[in-house]
């Protein structure tokens, strides 16, 4: 089957080589999202919402991916055939000015690039990002301009998938109570970069939807001591929950109204503490298992739900 391009790979379930329960990435379709391309032997995918450099680098690396650079001749035929507009690419000279490589490190000079008239230019010394024009040829920019940008997954051998969970993301474990699968973030973020995390990697902010589902999330926090969450100054961690536009009326990221069957508010809670100037509308759990509202600008660990198949592509589902 072809679309964009490209084409997906045909293998079928038995075709693909198990090594200890992970299926090898080789025979599979990566995500739904990806598009695969035999001729750089990687999956694309494009993103035609404008982002910064910065946003567009982090986004691919979330989905376990990179930012795309046209490293060779054919890459480069590649990404000009799916560029109408001026696009991103992984080049940069963000460590060293002057210097750019992309990011999996191949120095510029290797590229096959073709400068703009009168490119590069560093205006105002302030240009360090490299774009794709729609004609093929190449433009330093600033890096917080705003471009699309496509994500690039090399096809590797020695990269495995999850199965159980359907990611290349080994940190998902399956819960057979929920029949859903969790992660636990150690690197605290604000509540919506922990939102935006979540997302990329094809999961939600974790939702308290059961009695059972309260309990599987309250014996993974008591697996992670503070002590070992980088960043952190409070003891809480970020969940699905907020009661952003109406305040006081707490609801899940998917709109409905916080049970209160399921989920008990810890004592005093929700108490819209102020800090900075700012009060408390994003959702939290303590080590208690009870709910807490929370500073969604002030960085906690979070856990990311998701359901095994949300990476999967039609046909597989």
């Amino acid at each position: 089957m072809e679309s964009e391009g490209g084409h997906r790979n045909s293998c079928t379930k038995q075709d693909r080589p198990v090594v200890f329960g992970l299926v090898l990435l080789d025979c599979l379709k990566y995500r739904y999202d990806y598009v695969y391309h035999p001729e750089i032997e990687g999956w694309l995918k494009q993103n035609n919402i404008p982002a910064t450099w910065h946003q567009a680098r982090l986004r691919c690396h979330l989905e376990g991916a990179e930012l795309a650079s046209p490293i060779d001749d054919g890459f480069l035929k590649t990404l000009k055939g799916r560029s109408q507009v001026p696009t991103w690419t992984g080049v940069h000279s963000l460590f060293s000015k002057g210097d750019y490589s992309s990011i999996e490190g191949v120095p510029i000079l290797r590229m096959p690039i073709s400068w703009a008239p009168g490119e590069p230019d560093n205006h105002e010394d302030k240009e360090q990002c490299i774009i794709l024009m729609p004609n093929g040829t190449f433009a330093d920019v600033c890096c917080d301009e705003m471009f699309p940008y496509i994500c690039f997954r090399k096809k590797s051998a020695s990269v495995s998938v999850n199965v159980a969970c359907g990611t290349v993301d080994s940190s998902y474990a399956y819960e057979t109570r929920t029949g859903s699968c969790y992660k636990f973030h150690d690197h605290a973020q604000t509540w919506n970069r922990a939102y935006m995390t979540c997302e990329a990697e094809g999961a939600h902010l974790a939702i308290m939807d059961t009695a059972v589902e309260t309990q599987v999330l309250n014996e993974i926090i008591s697996e992670h001591p503070k002590t070992k969450i980088y960043g952190a100054k409070y003891d809480h961690v970020l969940v699905g929950f907020h009661d952003w536009g109406d305040a006081g009326v707490w609801t899940t990221i998917h709109d409905d109204l916080v049970d209160t069957g399921v989920i008990n508010w810890a004592s005093g809670e929700p108490n819209n503490a102020i800090l900075n100037g700012l009060g408390q509308s994003c959702g939290s759990m303590g080590k208690d298992g009870h709910l807490y509202d929370f500073w969604c600008h002030v960085r906690a660990a979070f856990i990311c739900e998701k359901n095994p198949d949300s990476l999967a592509k039609e046909e597989d589902e």
